[in-house]
């Protein structure tokens, strides 16, 4: 079954009204719980669930209304161009009076942002689970990065608020492409978007290069935290030696002293878990 959600191309109206109007809204994400400017929602329709996404035009944020659309046309067309299972399918784009609508497939599962002090969050069960459920899981994240690599990508404001795991299918997917840049680039904010527990030294430095070798170190602060504990050293680390030695090089300080690609840091992954792994 059809829904206008899908086929639509342009509305007249407000997204919020056009979505009333083609389903029932079962959640909406947006202030103060998010602080993008952006305005989402989950939409059950006859067609299926979808996960909508819009900007608000009077939002008081730090990137202006016009920038926002900017990133959301930026991450139609990164979904468009390299569709990954780790990744939401995106249905359709819409354009509205107030920018651009874009419709993905609903993701079910829970954000594994970080919530301290709360041992039943999804992000603490996550990192209780045994070893290889982690790796498989952190494995398929890192092919969809070396997938964008290989299209010219380099990741931006990737966190652990930017995954969505579904504990019952075991199954992990990245949401919030928004800023991932096509070629690298060099820092004009000094301090980037983003997590400071993921990110980068020169993501604080202006006037520093930003390009694939900070991906390498964003996904590797995932392996050590979602593994151990990304401060602590090898201690607590639960991957073994030689795994704890390949995202200990992807996280090094010195741009030139980690993997020099996504590619590069995949395959020592997959190398390092080849026959090491025993589950826990």
């Amino acid at each position: 079954m059809s829904s206008p959600l899908l086929s639509k191309r342009r509305i007249a109206e407000l997204p919020g009204d056009f979505l009333d109007s083609t389903g029932r809204i079962f959640a909406t994400f947006g202030p103060p719980a998010q602080d993008s400017g952006n305005l989402s929602f989950g939409v059950q329709t006859p067609a299926g669930r979808f996960f909508v996404k819009t900007t608000d035009p009077d939002a008081a944020v730090l990137l202006p209304f016009e920038e926002r659309t900017v990133l959301l046309r930026n991450a139609a067309a990164l979904a468009e161009r390299c569709p990954h299972p780790a990744m939401p399918v995106l249905k359709n784009v819409l354009e509205s009076p107030v920018g651009p609508v874009l419709v993905y497939d609903w993701v079910e599962g829970e954000l594994l942002r970080r919530n301290p002090g709360d041992p039943a969050s999804a992000h603490d069960r996550f990192r209780a689970l045994p070893v290889t459920d982690i790796v498989a899981a952190l494995d398929v994240v890192y092919d969809l990065h070396g997938l964008l690599a290989g299209a010219g990508y380099v990741a931006a404001d990737f966190y652990d608020g930017c995954l969505i795991y579904d504990f019952a299918a075991k199954r992990l997917q990245v949401v919030d492409l928004d800023h991932y840049h096509l070629g690298p680039f060099t820092n004009r904010m000094g301090r980037l978007f983003g997590s400071s527990r993921f990110m980068a030294p020169e993501e604080f430095e202006h006037g520093a290069v930003i390009d694939e070798r900070t991906t390498v170190f964003n996904l590797g602060r995932a392996g050590r935290t979602f593994l151990g504990d990304a401060d602590a050293g090898e201690e607590g680390f639960r991957g073994g030696e030689r795994l704890y030695g390949v995202l200990e090089k992807a996280c090094a300080p010195d741009p030139d002293d980690r993997h020099e690609s996504v590619k590069r840091f995949l395959e020592a992954w997959r190398t390092a878990i080849d026959g090491q792994l025993v589950p826990s």
